[in-house]
């Protein structure tokens, strides 16, 4: 009886370290994202990002045009690698992998979605 309670304990011990990956993992923050970033939209559009972190959190401006014109503040995060952000009312949302001084992923604005690309300016 002893040894079967003590595969089944096991057997969760086990199985809880596999199910997801640890806090410190997913709470890792290994980029800095300070500073200005220049790119584009999907559809040729250009893009702005004057971003300052503090830890996992980031603030700052963002800036679309030509068309649209609009400017505003976005709050986000940055977790491992990936930092994800989005304008006040949600009308400009990005998930973006940064490598290095260059940022890319999905995006989408008030006129829709696709890649964002931005690269951080000397």
């Amino acid at each position: 009886m002893r040894a079967t309670l003590g595969v089944i304990a096991m057997t969760f011990v086990f199985a809880s370290g596999c199910a997801r990956p640890d806090w410190i993992e997913q709470t890792l923050v290994t980029v800095d994202v300070t500073g200005v970033w220049r790119g584009t939209i999907y559809g040729g559009g250009a893009m702005e990002l004057t971003l300052q972190q503090s830890g996992a959190r980031v603030n700052g401006q963002v800036k679309l045009s030509p068309g649209t014109s609009y400017s505003g503040p976005i709050e986000g995060t940055v977790s491992g690698d990936t930092f994800r952000f989005s304008s006040q009312g949600g009308g400009v949302i990005g998930e973006l992998q940064v490598n290095g001084d260059e940022m890319s992923g999905p995006g989408k604005t008030w006129f829709g979605s696709g890649p964002m690309t931005v690269r951080r300016q000397p």
